[in-house]
């Protein structure tokens, strides 16, 4: 099955997205000058969801491994929360990842739908 590799990723997915799709991402909101550290470490978007969770010894961490400037560090964190917070207002389509066979579709958008559910508590307990 063929990916757009030029299509921008789709984000109630940036969970599950690749490092290519991070890449993809990280040039449609300006910070594309990253994309090549970013894979080099392997940011994908499981790496990116798990960053609200970092301690802050981690995140400083984070940002000498990519070479951040702390400016561009607030902008993909609220880009990040952007996300979250179109996933908890239902703007987003949920939609097979492009990796799942067709024949469990349907098995898959109640996973995520039910994913999305833990995903909303979890953004709603966040500060």
């Amino acid at each position: 099955m063929s990916k757009d590799k030029e299509k921008p990723p789709e984000p109630l997915d940036f969970f599950i997205w690749t490092v290519e799709d991070v890449g993809l991402w990280l040039e449609e909101i300006n910070l594309g000058s990253y994309r090549q550290i970013f894979k080099e470490n392997g940011v994908n978007g499981e790496y990116l969801e798990s960053m609200s969770m970092f301690t802050t010894e981690q995140i400083l961490r984070f940002i000498r491994k990519c070479h951040m400037k702390w400016g561009d560090f607030i902008i993909l964190c609220k880009e990040l929360r952007r996300i979250k917070v179109a996933c908890l207002k239902g703007e987003q389509k949920i939609r097979r990842p492009w990796w799942a066979p067709r024949c469990l579709s349907v098995v898959f958008i109640k996973a995520a739908k039910c994913n999305r559910q833990s995903r909303v508590v979890s953004l709603k307990l966040e500060p």
